[in-house]
């Protein structure tokens, strides 16, 4: 259903701009056409420049160190360029190309499953896929649906998931999570799952505690990311303090979704910091990658 959305957006934006460049065009304006055209299809960088001086201004005494313009500088431009290829390309248009991966001969082999975040589906997860199955490593990537429901509707597509693994290695697997991602396996974890069927669990950028920006959610899982919402209160009363030592948490104070940054963090968990690293440029941070390997060697 995503993939269908996000084709409808990227193919409609691109349509309006040419269908504005050629109507300025035969006016004879061309340097409105070139601006017009340019602001239709760049317009997003604008946007993401916006999130990121809410979320400087929003850092307050947060304690982890305030990004430097420099440091937000480089991580808006790795926005600039992943944005457009995540959810103008391999979302809408590849989220299919690499499938499911879970060989006959995969018993014994650790799998990893990869849980997407808020507007996404499986394809932000492609390069990851491309190297899995390089490596045959089982992987299994899903798709959370309804786009705009209830975190807690995703329990039995990530328990589905995990059992498909289970079934194919043997093994309990490793789940990457990102964004929203993460708090849906910490919700599958306190309904069905438990620290037998699961090796680690890894999140990229997640609002463990909500984050500022939630505040203008409209949609049921937006407004359970809210900050000290009542969901996330109750999801984290549910929890053995134990439970975070299996968990890895990539932040970064350059975080133009989750933000102030320590909200992507848990006590107790392994915290680790990502400089100059904006929401989606992460999932491609080698960081969480090599985490991921060390597990799997």
């Amino acid at each position: 259903m995503l993939a269908r959305l996000q084709r409808f957006i990227t193919l409609g934006l691109l349509a309006f701009a040419l269908l504005w460049g050629v109507l300025a065009w035969r006016s004879c304006s061309v340097a409105w056409a070139l601006a017009g055209a340019l602001l239709i299809s760049l317009g997003y960088a604008l946007v993401l420049a916006f999130e990121f001086l809410l979320m400087r201004m929003a850092h307050g005494d947060d304690p982890v160190p305030r990004a430097t313009v420099t440091q937000l500088l480089r991580a808006w431009w790795g926005e600039v360029c992943s944005a457009p290829l995540v959810f103008c390309w391999r979302q809408p248009f590849r989220s299919e190309h690499w499938p499911d991966y879970l060989p006959s001969e995969a018993q014994g082999r650790r799998g990893v499953l990869l849980v997407h975040g808020f507007f996404c589906n499986r394809g932000v997860w492609n390069h990851w896929l491309e190297r899995l199955h390089a490596r045959g490593a089982p992987c299994v990537a899903i798709n959370l649906e309804p786009i705009f429901g209830s975190i807690d509707d995703y329990v039995g597509i990530i328990d589905a998931a995990i059992g498909r693994l289970e079934r194919a290695s043997g093994l309990p697997p490793l789940i990457v999570a990102h964004s929203m991602g993460g708090l849906a396996v910490r919700r599958w974890l306190n309904e069905r799952g438990n620290e037998a069927r699961v090796l680690h669990v890894f999140t990229v950028a997640t609002p463990h505690h909500g984050t500022w920006l939630a505040r203008f959610a409209l949609t049921a899982n937006g407004r359970q990311m809210q900050q000290s919402s009542a969901w996330l209160r109750a999801l984290a009363a549910r929890e053995p303090a134990r439970r975070y030592a299996r968990l890895t948490c990539f932040y970064s104070h350059c975080d133009n979704i989750v933000f102030p940054p320590s909200t992507a963090t848990l006590t107790g968990a392994d915290n680790r910091f990502l400089p100059c690293a904006a929401h989606v440029h992460m999932v491609s941070r080698p960081e969480p990658w090599q985490a991921v390997l060390t597990l799997l060697d």
